[in-house]
């Protein structure tokens, strides 16, 4: 018989038990070592909150790399999903689905694009959008071919896309990319020069794909003036304009769209990591005249937006145009506040980056560090671009766990700074 698991404090775990079978003597010989685990295994969560199988707790500010949008144990989520189970899994996008539909109804409604396709994660829905930008470029020379456009791509220094080919090749950090070519050709310029943007879009490329603000490369926002001029030098020049929200989207800059804080309607749109809470999904959000350039055979996925995904991103939206939508504003200013409040003690740091629920603190040489004696602490953090630390919770953090996050960091930061522990180290 087994028995409940106890919190840290002794209270008893939030429900269920702990599965017999976790064990902590160390990582299966089974899993491709393509990561670096941690050592504990996590069991159970509730919110903001994880437990690992020996009832350990920490406090998630990493939300499983911006992805649980409504924490962990949300009872509605959990209903839906098997309510879904006991009618229909999977029916193949050979059919229809009443939740499909509604989700891209509902999509296209919050963002005024025009039509949705479904995948199973943000490289794929990437890898969509590349396509329909390529193919554009081949429906135009066809009608226009005494102005033919490339096939290449522009792409930011510091942006992360994906690791399926298509998007690797278009994400900026060699050490991804460079022993997996030859890719798709792409041209990196620095984000905020628009003489650089003006010149690489000049060569008539497919398409220019940006993160309206990064994640992997450092929790740095594109200015509204730059989002802007990109907007206008894409229509300019014919190129496919792509924004990439895997990140930033969803609500979790604080607008559902992070672009639309530059008042811009890119052509196309990738969502994916908050939208289905967890569950896996990728969606490629459709503007105007790029809605007719994919047909039936150019494109397809077997799993992409299927009943059981539709119906978890289907509570997530319900969740955020009921309350979070409303919360998120708030709850980034004072992670805002209380980040700014660090920097300004502390000598380890030297900016806060971010916005929303997507904020990071610049730690030169010792980020790594931080976010290691954070996890030691209670506290699940992560490091974007070597020098960041980067905090993207659930949308359902409170302010209580914010406050507990903020102070976890204070003191590790403290501990870092003491004397003894340079010595120490």
């Amino acid at each position: 018989m087994s028995t409940a698991t106890p919190t840290a404090g002794g209270h008893p775990a939030p429900r269920g038990e702990a599965p017999q079978a976790a064990s902590q003597a160390g990582p299966t010989p089974h899993l491709l070592h393509t990561y670096n685990r941690k050592a504990p295994q996590f069991v159970r969560g509730q919110g903001a909150k994880v437990w690992d199988a020996e009832g350990r707790m920490w406090i998630d500010a990493l939300a499983g790399i911006a992805v649980n949008g409504l924490g962990h144990g949300h009872e509605g989520l959990a209903l839906a999903l098997a309510d879904q189970a006991r009618q229909v899994l999977h029916l193949s996008n050979l059919y229809r689905h009443p939740a499909g539909e509604e989700l891209a109804d509902r999509l296209c409604a919050l963002t005024g694009m025009g039509a949705v396709f479904f995948s199973n994660s943000g490289s794929e829905a990437n890898e969509c959008a590349l396509k329909i930008a390529r193919k554009a470029a081949t429906l135009h020379d066809a009608a226009h071919p005494d102005a033919p456009r490339g096939r290449h791509f522009v792409a930011l220094e510091g942006g992360f896309h994906g690791r399926t080919a298509g998007s690797l090749s278009v994400t900026a950090n060699a050490k991804y990319r460079e022993p997996f070519g030859p890719l798709l050709e792409a041209q990196f310029i620095a984000p905020e020069d628009l003489g650089a943007l003006e010149a690489a879009l000049a060569t008539r490329p497919a398409g220019l794909i940006l993160e309206p603000l990064q994640g992997e490369g450092g929790l740095r926002t594109l200015s509204n003036d730059y989002l802007r001029a990109a907007r206008e030098l894409c229509t300019q020049t014919g190129t496919v304009l792509i924004a990439d929200e895997v990140q930033c989207g969803c609500g979790r800059t604080g607008t559902f769209l992070a672009s639309e804080a530059a008042g811009i309607t890119p052509d196309l749109v990738t969502l994916a990591k908050p939208l289905a809470a967890g569950v896996p999904i990728g969606a490629t959000l459709v503007s105007g005249c790029f809605t007719q350039v994919l047909q039936p055979g150019d494109h397809g996925s077997t799993f992409g937006g299927g009943p059981l995904a539709a119906r978890a991103a289907l509570v997530f939206l319900d969740e955020y145009e009921a309350r979070l939508a409303a919360a998120i504003p708030a709850l980034g200013a004072q992670l805002a506040a209380g980040l700014d409040a660090l920097v300004a003690a502390s000598p380890l740091l030297t900016e806060r980056r971010g916005r929303g629920l997507m904020q990071g603190l610049v730690v030169p040489g010792r980020a790594g560090e931080l976010a290691d004696r954070c996890f030691d602490a209670g506290l699940l953090v992560c490091t974007a671009a070597g020098d960041v630390v980067r905090l993207v919770p659930p949308f359902v953090i409170t302010p209580e766990e914010l406050d507990a996050a903020l102070g976890i960091l204070q003191s590790t930061l403290s501990a870092m700074e003491s004397p003894s522990e340079e010595t120490a180290s």
